[in-house]
């Protein structure tokens, strides 16, 4: 029998900005929730030749396995206030370390799987990390990557060598018997929940340094309003992302559930929806793509999810809806922040990411931080009136800390318009930004032109370098499952639907976009490829677009 004592919940502070422990911190709410629902169902696996559709763990059991891991944890030496790293694809063992991690008062630092040399070795060595979780097929990366303070390593999914001593998770994280050590401290709201390193899209990862205040902050009650207790959120991002360990953290706050798949799979989505009876979920806008692009069929509402937040929003908007019988809402967030920016059902403006929610300060600035007029691009900074409400800094890199929190807000990088009605709309990452003959150019809203033509499935407008100084545009594309795309038919696709300065100078079509494992498209990549030798110059094929009176 595993013991453990019981911990105060209420914080020892009286500013009412920040909640009791038990509304925040993940130990108390897992035994909050643990002694009020314990029959309730809080995680469901997706299981297709499962008899009822897949495992189900209620709030009682659900705590019993993360008190066992907790156990096995603290068994294997690992402390109170310890950074434990987490390499893992979503798996049951990966939801348990996860909890179990916080459980014990510990850091969760969850690592993308798709990293490996120069990047996995940063990682690793920011981390300031004792013990790893890892998967059986990802140790053998570990060879040729310095391992910097790691001293041990607990494999999942079955035995495997590395250079370090190596165990299996079943064998040494689901001890039977124990007494769960007491906390040397109670576990504050402030105190560190994660360290989630950025997706390395533009070079290193940075650590992001995530209090409980922050992840609660971020999705909790008071943000995503419209998430409640009832709902059974559908959990498909890998869980190193803020999307994934975000949204299991969501749903425990709220006493709700969640149904826990691998992945998105465009083919299989709506059968998961309906076997795990999920009512909300998440979806980029090439996830909600991929599902539009679909045939129609009958069944198309026939499933219980009842809302949707679509990131960045993509397509027709009301069809979307009528089609597939749900609301779309949309927010405006990064890894960093707490979701400054939300929507409200189905909106009608086109483009838009929402207003500023409650709680946040948000201005759009120019070089300097000056705030710049109703519809002129600025970058997005944000400010929270709750206490540890986004990131408190980048784990060990003090310069990036001090760039990104400069004058007292938090820069997101990030290129916005506001309209007169105080609606956001994104324009592009800062760096991301297309400039041709003077003009500025958003590569999403290329993108989502683009996005508009049956024959394409994913799509990604960068910048190359042009003979007359600044920019060309240049459009990577890949093509739907059995369908074909045409560059000069594309080209008259694309010019009635955009002025004549954003039409691609360079098409080039290929198979798949280098993405990392969250779907999103690593343009650094395609930018330092350039020109290709399989590129397609419309102006080499005596196509040229002059600028009309009126653009």
């Amino acid at each position: 029998m595993i013991q453990i004592a019981e911990s105060p919940w209420t914080p020892e502070t009286t500013d009412s900005r920040i909640p009791a422990r038990n509304k925040v911190v993940t130990r108390y709410l897992i035994d909050r929730w643990a002694a009020e629902q314990p029959d309730k169902v809080f995680l469901k696996f997706d299981d297709p030749d499962h008899p009822t559709g897949g495992e189900e763990w209620t709030y009682s059991a659900f705590k019993d396995r993360v008190v066992q891991v907790t156990l096995g944890l603290q068994q294997l030496g690992v402390e109170q206030g310890e950074h434990v790293l987490v390499w893992t694809p979503n798996s049951r063992e990966h939801a348990l370390a996860f909890f179990a991690i916080n459980y014990l008062g510990g850091v969760y630092v969850p690592i993308n799987t798709a990293y490996r040399g120069n990047l996995l070795a940063h990682v690793i060595n920011v981390s300031d990390a004792k013990l790893a979780i890892i998967h059986k097929d990802l140790c053998e990366r570990l060879g040729d990557v310095n391992l910097a303070s790691l001293e041990q390593v607990i494999t999942v999914g079955g035995a495997a060598e590395t250079p370090l001593p190596t165990q299996r998770f079943e064998d040494m994280l689901y001890p039977t018997e124990g007494t769960l050590a007491p906390l040397e401290r109670t576990i504050e709201p402030w105190d560190p929940f994660a360290i989630v390193f950025t997706s390395g899209t533009t070079g290193p990862s940075k650590g992001v340094l995530a209090s409980y205040l922050h992840i609660y902050t971020n999705a909790g009650p008071e943000t995503w309003h419209m998430v409640t207790g009832e709902d059974r959120w559908l959990m498909n991002f890998p869980m190193f992302h803020i999307g994934g360990m975000g949204t299991m953290y969501v749903m425990l706050c709220r006493g709700g559930s969640i149904g826990f798949c691998e992945r998105f799979d465009t083919r299989t989505y709506w059968d998961s929806v309906r076997r795990m009876d999920c009512t909300a979920a998440f979806l980029l806008g090439a996830m909600a793509t991929f599902l539009a692009k679909e045939p129609p069929s009958p069944k198309d509402a026939d499933h219980p999810l009842r809302l949707a937040f679509m990131v960045p929003l993509s397509g027709d908007i009301p069809a979307f809806s009528q089609r597939f019988g749900l609301d779309v809402y949309t927010i405006f967030n990064m890894t960093e922040i707490s979701t400054p920016i939300v929507s409200e059902a189905n909106p009608e403006k086109r483009g838009t990411c929402g207003l500023a929610r409650p709680g946040v300060e948000v201005r759009l600035v120019d070089e300097n931080d000056c705030e710049v007029p109703i519809g002129q691009v600025g970058e997005m900074m944000i400010r929270t009136d709750r206490p540890w409400g986004m990131n408190s800094g980048y784990y060990k890199n003090p310069e990036a800390t001090a760039k990104a929190w400069r004058n007292g807000w938090f820069h997101t990088g990030d290129a916005f318009t506001q309209d007169a009605d105080g609606y956001f709309y994104f324009v592009d990452r800062m760096k991301d930004a297309i400039r041709r003959r003077g003009e500025n150019i958003s590569s999403l809203e290329v993108e989502m032109e683009a996005l508009a033509h049956p024959a394409v499935r994913e799509a990604a407008a960068i910048a190359v370098p042009s003979d007359m100084g600044e920019d060309e545009v240049m459009l990577c594309l890949s093509a739907q499952p059995d369908a074909s795309i045409d560059p000069a038919e594309m080209i008259d696709f694309l010019t009635p639907r955009m002025a004549y300065f954003m039409v691609p100078r360079y098409l080039r079509i290929m198979d798949d976009l280098p993405k990392t494992p969250t779907a999103k498209v690593m343009k650094h990549e395609l930018r330092a490829q350039g020109v290709t030798n399989d590129t397609w110059d419309r102006e080499a094929h005596g196509i040229r677009l002059k600028s009309e009176r009126f653009g």
